[in-house]
């Protein structure tokens, strides 16, 4: 039973009728069961979405055979046989030993593994109203799939037998890792529970698996049925490319105006730092911030507050106080009050400098005789303005040097460089696709030729298509089963160009995509033998990935990737100097917004959650904070799917905060070295202890190994600029 896709779709659901043996059963239960579960077997390949994945490469999915009408049938054939190979663990005859327990527990759950990689993409890249009907049917029989593993106290008794034993203790440190990551995942999700409390445990997790698909499927529905809309007299400010990209958008869903604004942020943001008409910004400001919170149907406060209940109720039949107790029991932080402090510190040097930035903006605005106050749809615009007269810098200008496909070159030389990793482009049709977007590369080492595994890039926005950027892995590295290699995939929303046009993106767009290649650089790196070592713990996965942005202002990077788009001459060292002279501007902005979401985060699972109003919580918990009138939050409450479409972030979105301090630490060891950010035996350090090792070593001594000590704030606190030398 692999763990990390029993999380995939949330808290999963179904128990079958598919005789499958309960925890009482018989040894003629056993035969009909072990006669089933041969059956099953050879019926996987009769659904494509199950059947094992064919082709070069150690074998890839059919993406170019994906059935929707296959799915619901497939999500059951597999969690049948995904139970017969629980059963089959839970009720051997032999003592529990890491072999026939442990092992085989990583072995089960390939073929329904099969099944999610499917369902990740319908869910994240080709959404359809057709698949979330089936999704909000599926949520909870998943949820009950996933109880019916996590609450088998015969499985759990194997388990816990191993846990305890003689023998773990002189196994190497990577076993004794898995099974403490198995023991705790069981204990943490109701194993040690009986009777009415197991039950109530998992009929909880069933709710809010409905939930959690609700909530995303509502935010999508706003991103997808809001735009605005305008003419070529309302246009000014906005340049040529994003006009380009706001017309197709407008000839793709036609509304009354040439141009449309997608509710999404690739949209939003340049929209609001660039248009000069600011009763335009307004309406595109309200529109992307309202979302989930219309007051209709599609409205998520209500399903907030529900979903706040069940985590409270469902944490109190563990004995914890409050949700994010529990959630932050194995994270680096480790409680509540850890992850509050580390915001705290940084929260009044941060919204010190927004007031300051709010200063500046409204001088300019006098100084113009705008005759207004800044408001938070002015945010971006005056500090575009204000950028340009402290450093000169113009946005659109740096626009020209970051074209994607360069950028893309950038990041697979720093890839070379420190991981000494090839990639190129796979055989045209070798390897399928799930849209025509979606380009493959084949990643080898430099020196051996090995080959390590495929990266897939999905760059371009498009409906049915999530907001914002993110990876993937299709396929995780292990080793003991049959050595396997990784399937990873970037994902992002750039705006789509007109034909024969260069896809020019902003220096923060730039470190996205830095970003997430670091999150496919994690996975692809990886040199762990067991698939739930690949799991992450969340307040450190973010830090690779974080860490990796800082490669794009390198002098490699800059002087031969970031070349102008239509005259091939490198970014200008003047241009390169305001762009470095600028990299503390707008922190204070960029700061308070993210910590505005992640306290807020943090108070709705630290309260006791009986007849809140989120939308009111929300006010209340801002105003306590002092949080300045001219921000909003980066993610507000009804469209926060990073705690409410699921509970992967819930209680640990301050975990970019906690990596910043990580990354910050790291950043000063590569330019502390005498080769700088690609010195080699850094590089090495950072490849063996931080990213190879995934979750096989605990995240605080991997660091450790690093850098020789612990992580300090004081170097989070000069990046941002909150702190002098």
């Amino acid at each position: 039973m692999k763990l990390k896709y029993l999380t995939t779709v949330g808290t999963a659901a179904l128990l079958l009728a598919s005789g499958c043996a309960d925890t009482d059963s018989t040894q003629s239960d056993a035969n009909n069961a072990e006669n089933n579960s041969q059956s099953i077997e050879a019926s996987l390949d009769d659904n494509v979405l199950l059947a094992e994945w064919k082709g070069q490469y150690g074998g890839v999915p059919a993406f170019d055979q994906m059935d929707l009408s296959a799915l619901k049938a497939a999500l059951e054939k597999g969690m049948a046989h995904n139970l017969m190979e629980i059963e089959a663990i839970a009720n051997n005859p032999e003592p529990p030993t890491f072999e026939n327990t442990i092992l085989e527990m990583e072995r089960a759950g390939d073929a329904l593994g099969r099944v999610f990689t499917y369902w990740g993409i319908w869910r994240s890249n080709m959404s359809t109203p057709e698949f979330r009907a089936i999704q909000r049917e599926m949520a909870p029989k998943l949820s009950a799939f996933t109880s019916k593993i996590t609450q088998n106290d015969k499985l759990f008794s194997r388990v816990q037998t191993v846990y305890e034993s003689d023998d773990l203790k002189s196994r190497p440190p990577e076993e004794q890792r898995l099974t403490w990551l198995v023991y705790d995942n069981f204990a943490s999700f109701g194993a040690t529970l009986s009777g009415e409390a197991k039950e109530r445990y998992a009929a909880i997790n069933q709710e809010l698996a409905g939930l959690h698909t609700q909530f995303a499927n509502n935010v999508l529905h706003d991103e997808e049925e809001y735009a605005i809309y305008f003419d070529q007299a309302e246009a000014a400010g906005l340049a040529d490319d994003f006009l380009a990209s706001a017309r197709s958008a407008a000839e793709a869903k036609p509304g009354p105006g040439e141009f449309a604004v997608r509710n999404t942020r690739s949209a939003m943001d340049p929209f609001l730092t660039f248009s000069e008409n600011r009763e335009l910004r307004k309406h595109v400001w309200e529109m992307y911030y309202s979302r989930g919170d219309h007051g209709d149907a599609y409205d998520n406060n209500d399903i907030i507050a529900q979903i706040l209940k069940l985590r409270h109720e469902r944490v109190q039949l563990l004995g914890y106080e409050n949700y994010a107790q529990w959630r932050l029991q194995n994270r680096m932080a480790k409680t509540p009050e850890q992850a509050i402090a580390l915001m705290e510190a940084v929260w009044p040097a941060a919204t010190e400098r927004a007031r300051q930035e709010v200063a500046d903006m409204q001088a300019i605005a006098d100084a113009e005789g705008a005759n207004i106050t800044i408001e938070p749809w002015d945010y971006r615009f005056y500090a575009e303005k204000v950028r340009k007269a402290q450093y000169d810098l113009n946005s659109d200008e740096v626009k020209q040097y970051l074209e994607l496909n360069k950028l893309r070159e950038a990041m697979f030389y720093v890839a070379g460089e420190l991981f000494n990793f090839n990639f190129a482009p796979v055989p045209e049709g070798s390897v399928p696709v799930f849209h025509p977007d979606v380009n493959v590369w084949e990643v080898t080492d430099r020196t051996s030729g090995e080959h390590v595994g495929l990266w897939y890039l999905d760059p371009y926005a498009r409906g049915g298509k999530r907001s914002g950027a993110w990876a993937s892995s299709y396929r995780s590295h292990e080793t003991f089963n049959g050595k396997r290699t990784v399937l990873s995939s970037n994902n992002s929303n750039f705006v789509k160009p007109a034909a024969g046009q260069p896809v020019l993106v902003s220096w923060s767009d730039a470190e996205t995509f830095f970003h997430e290649f670091g999150h496919a650089l994690h996975a692809l790196s990886s040199q762990v033998a067991y698939p739930t070592l690949n799991s992450g713990v969340r307040d450190y996965t973010e830090f690779q990935s974080q860490l990796l942005e800082r490669w794009l202002s390198t002098d490699v990077v800059i002087n031969t990737y970031l070349k102008h788009h239509e005259t091939g001459e490198p970014m200008p060292r003047s241009l390169i100097e305001k762009i470095k002279a600028a990299a503390t501007f707008n922190q204070g902005f960029a700061t308070t917004e993210y910590l505005a979401s992640a306290l807020v985060d943090m108070k709705f699972h630290t309260t006791d959650p009986t007849g809140i109003d989120p939308d009111a919580f929300e006010r209340e918990t801002l105003a306590a904070l002092g949080m300045p009138k001219e921000i909003v939050m980066r993610h507000r409450s009804p469209h926060f799917g990073h705690i409410f479409s699921g509970e992967g972030y819930s209680a640990g979105y301050y975990g970019y905060m906690w990596a910043d301090v990580l990354t910050s630490d790291a950043a000063e060891a590569f330019a502390e070295a005498p080769g700088g950010f690609y010195d080699k035996e850094v590089a090495d350090k950072l490849v063996n202890y931080l990213f190879a090792a995934r979750n096989a070593m605990d995240p605080a001594d991997a660091f450790r190994a690093f850098r020789g000590r612990d992580a300090r704030i004081e170097a989070l606190l000069r990046d941002r600029g909150f702190l002098s030398e």
